[in-house]
């Protein structure tokens, strides 16, 4: 069914996605499918970075790879069928760019009950539903 997973993971919310990595798991266990998390870290504008330590992108960095490490960890599949990846950028925008670069064939994203804002700007759930090329379930 489906062999290749990507579940975009809130490190800041890690609980919120829980019901989305637990289902990408069942879908696993029962195709013998991979799954791969994935976080997108936001990009510090350019006017921030001279007030910020030489150092504060790769301690970002490092900070987010071990945080999804660790929720990687204590998913039940064999190691080799988990993934992780800490991505820079718009959050729509690089989880349905690893996607296609890692050939997912569905993505399971956890969301929030909308908010008004929501409707008016849109959010990365609806956005990733909108534009990707695979099947995208969502999770509440």
């Amino acid at each position: 069914m489906y062999k290749s997973i990507l579940v975009p993971v809130d490190i800041a919310e890690p609980e919120m996605a829980e019901p989305a990595i637990g289902a990408a798991v069942s879908f696993a266990k029962t195709s013998g499918g991979a799954v791969r998390l994935v976080y997108v870290r936001s990009l510090v504008p350019i006017t921030y970075m001279e007030f910020v330590p030489a150092d504060f992108d790769a301690g970002q960095q490092e900070d987010a790879q071990a945080k999804l490490a660790a929720i990687a960890a204590k998913i039940d599949l064999p190691p080799e069928q988990v993934s992780a990846k800490v991505l820079i950028g718009s959050v729509h925008g690089e989880v349905l760019a690893e996607a296609d670069a890692s050939g997912a064939d569905l993505i399971v994203i956890g969301s929030h009950e909308p908010g008004m804002l929501a409707y008016v700007i849109g959010s990365n759930a609806s956005a990733i539903v909108r534009r990707a090329k695979c099947s995208v379930l969502v999770v509440r």
